[in-house]
């Protein structure tokens, strides 16, 4: 997902550079091509020394930090939702794969003859291989998508 770029400034050479924290002091005004609404520019604090306490630093003015936070837990919250419903989707279509196989399943157990259509359209009646093999295969879908915690595939 793309950062929200809220400056938009031309450094030393020329080239955009899209950020959401204002510009370096070394930026001349001219050179900031797009701002947040209603915001002034702010000057950089120079770095505090390497033995300066992380305490010490100041906040980031205009409460940027909350803003970013608020939307990065805007943007999990909204991946969380998403990926809830594709699972719920995947249970939705196991379940309908679980019952198919079972009632196919229960008309294979039944010995009743069971017929399919061919290529050309005609109807033919399942031999006893092609129904073992028929079996088989409902035995490893319902296997699959029957058992708790199955995913699809």
């Amino acid at each position: 997902m793309p950062a929200a770029a809220q400056w938009m400034w031309r450094d030393a050479n020329g080239k955009p550079v899209f950020s959401d924290r204002p510009p370096p002091a070394d930026i001349p005004d001219r050179n900031i091509v797009q701002r947040p609404s209603g915001t002034l520019r702010a000057v950089a604090p120079a770095p505090a020394p390497a033995s300066a306490p992380a305490a010490a630093l100041p906040a980031p003015p205009g409460g940027q930090d909350k803003e970013l936070e608020q939307r990065r837990q805007q943007a999990e919250a909204a991946e969380a939702a998403r990926q809830k419903a594709a699972q719920e989707v995947q249970a939705k279509a196991r379940a309908e794969n679980c019952a198919r196989a079972r009632q196919n399943k229960a008309s294979l157990d039944s010995g009743i003859r069971i017929t399919r259509t061919n290529a050309q359209g005609e109807r033919e009646f399942l031999d006893d291989a092609q129904r073992a093999a028929e079996t088989r295969r409902t035995q490893d879908i319902i296997a699959r998508d029957c058992a708790p915690g199955a995913q699809l595939q």
